[in-house]
């Protein structure tokens, strides 16, 4: 099979953004540390489930997950059901990692387990 998935490149902050040299920097902690603790990362299963279940998602979505991560970061939340339309994401918030997708028709009925948190948005 040659099916593929996608996906855009990671989110970033706009230009627009003014941050302050140290400003987000913690103490011990290298630039790609901190790099790679602001990027969204999809796992592999969740990238199987994505293109078994031929789950769309356009960067919209992208940046409300993302910001949905945030969210739930800031309330201390370590693994959280994001709701986006009509798809569930079970995502690592201290890994900034999407762990598994679900469309309407396969969430139906199921009880989602070993979450501390749900942001729907």
């Amino acid at each position: 099979m040659t099916d593929k998935i996608s996906f855009p490149r990671p989110l970033l902050p706009s230009a627009s953004v003014n941050l302050t040299r140290n400003e987000g920097m913690r103490k011990g902690e290298s630039f790609q540390e901190i790099l790679a603790q602001q990027s969204l990362k999809f796992s592999r299963h969740a990238q199987e489930r994505i293109s078994k279940r031929k789950i769309p998602l356009d960067d919209g979505q992208l940046q409300r997950i993302n910001a949905a991560v945030e969210k739930a970061a800031a309330k201390g939340a370590n693994n959280s059901l994001v709701l986006v339309d009509n798809l569930a994401f079970i995502v690592s918030i201290k890994n900034r990692t999407v762990v598994t997708a679900i469309d309407e028709n396969s969430a139906r009925g199921n009880v989602f387990t070993k979450i501390d948190s749900a942001v729907i948005t």
